[in-house]
């Protein structure tokens, strides 16, 4: 029995490397610039979450971990539905990726000079206890 406790320790301990698991990606674009919005949760269950973001078409593999949950089912959604009503707000299209098109992203990259990006006043959020 004792050795099952160091295991859940790991696993308490480092909740995050666990997370693996797409519970939603979205893809919203404004001309040429793409933005994509993952939750990521374990297998089989909604919390714990984390809700990335990425800024493909300026900083391909770059992520920005703007929220997580520990306990409230629900946190992640309801942040990432606020965050795409936001992007729509100023003009970008979202939608829910789904399947093999998850899998693609496009090789083109915007002018940044011809399109202002307003995303940068997104701040990530504190953290659900």
């Amino acid at each position: 029995m004792k050795t099952v406790y160091p295991l859940m320790l790991v696993a308490l301990c480092v909740p995050s490397l666990a997370l693996a698991q797409d519970a939603g990606e979205y893809r919203c674009t404004y001309g040429d610039m793409l933005r994509r919005v993952e939750i990521l949760t374990e297998p089989g269950v909604t919390v714990p979450c984390e809700v990335h973001y990425y800024k493909d078409t300026e900083a391909p593999g770059e992520k920005q971990v703007l929220w997580s949950a520990q306990s409230q089912a629900g946190y992640c959604e309801e942040k990432v539905d606020g965050l795409l009503a936001r992007l729509e707000g100023y003009g970008w299209d979202c939608g829910r990726v789904e399947g093999a098109e998850a899998e693609s992203l496009p090789a083109e990259t915007a002018d940044e000079d011809a399109i202002e990006d307003d995303t940068d006043v997104l701040s990530p959020g504190t953290p659900e206890g």
